[in-house]
């Protein structure tokens, strides 16, 4: 640990330049009723992350939008209630403005166009929108870097852990615990997500991201498990002089 008088949680090492080169964007898109086309045209994997990144369009709402209109065109309203209903705002957020604001913005940069306008008795009219050939083209190419190039994101856990040493052992142990009571909770319920899902015939495809999501939860944690091992680890742990550094007594910390 630092001498004490030095500020470890507000001194961090230079990033590597590698970072700096990452996009934005992150998440993932989605699918059931059918697998959205992706065109089959020869291309080459995208490797210049600040070029892909400058897109007229950089909302993940947009993509999952695109995704389903390559289905079938649809109106906004329909277009939210297929969201809902596939479970599409695990993965990416979205309300009511902010997917007719992504609509409106897909409809300027030429990926979507008005297909026809309808009313029903006195309710608001409904304007239809079909994917263009280049919203078409779009799509493909924002899917297939989103797969190809690691994203640099900012994960509120990681930006705790960064400052962790502000906060004495005594305290950090306790939050440690009560997080991992989170995270196996959060791990048995998506298991269980899983298990009931296949049971009901559902491809393990379209289960994908939760397979994912999963994956992170078991290796949280297990990461914080460790961590919470190096605090109070009798013979090697941290915890004794991290808690000098605060000018706390020295207490077990298991």
């Amino acid at each position: 640990m630092p001498a004490a008088g030095s500020r470890p949680w507000t001194t961090r090492p230079a990033p590597p330049d590698k970072a700096a080169g990452l996009n934005d964007h992150n998440g993932v898109c989605r699918r059931p009723g059918g697998t959205p086309h992706v065109a089959d045209e020869p291309h080459t994997p995208v490797t210049d992350g600040p070029m892909a990144s400058k897109r007229k369009v950089g909302n993940l709402l947009a993509l999952a939008v695109m995704s389903y209109l390559s289905q079938q065109p649809m109106h906004p309203y329909e277009l939210g209630r297929t969201l809902r209903e596939h479970g599409d705002a695990r993965s990416i957020k979205f309300n009511h403005g902010s997917l007719y604001m992504v609509v409106g913005q897909l409809a300027r940069a030429g990926y979507i166009t008005e297909l026809e306008t309808s009313r029903e008795g006195q309710r608001p009219e409904r304007t239809v929108y079909a994917l263009t050939e280049a919203g078409r083209a779009e799509f493909s190419s924002w899917l297939r870097e989103l797969v190809a190039e690691p994203q640099q994101e900012y994960p509120h856990f990681v930006a705790a852990l960064s400052m962790i040493a502000a906060l004495p052992p005594s305290e950090v142990v306790p939050l440690l615990r009560h997080r991992l009571d989170l995270l196996r909770q959060a791990r048995d319920e998506i298991r269980g997500l899983i298990d009931t899902t296949l049971a009901h015939g559902v491809p393990e495809l379209f289960l994908v991201e939760e397979e994912y999501r999963l994956a992170l939860l078991v290796a949280e944690t297990a990461f914080v498990e460790e961590f919470i091992a190096k605090i109070t680890d009798t013979q090697t742990g941290w915890g004794a002089e991290w808690a000098r550094f605060h000018d706390q007594r020295t207490a077990p910390l298991g």
